[in-house]
């Protein structure tokens, strides 16, 4: 355990910001895991209105740092790509 007041508080905020990530990464998967249950039961209306969801927590996500930007444009891409399929 630390001994200086600075690397208690270091500590303190990097484990409330860990469980913030984790929170947002967490919502992130699940809004995906919806748009991917909605294509595989072939429910267009259902999928297109997951897909809106799911692009505005991977897009909250990427402003908040969780993940990069390349990577929420990719997830958003093969999500829509997926729901476009489905045509």
């Amino acid at each position: 355990m630390a001994n200086i007041k600075s690397a208690k508080k270091r500590i303190l905020v990097n484990r409330t910001k860990a469980d913030r990530n984790k929170a947002i990464k967490s919502g992130v998967k699940t809004a995906v895991k919806k748009v991917n249950a909605a294509v595989a039961a072939n429910d267009k209306d259902a999928a297109k209105s997951a897909l809106l969801a799911a692009t505005a927590t991977i897009d909250k996500a990427a402003s908040k740092g969780v993940f990069h930007k390349n990577t929420a444009s990719r997830k958003v891409s093969r999500l829509a790509q997926a729901v476009n399929k489905m045509a």
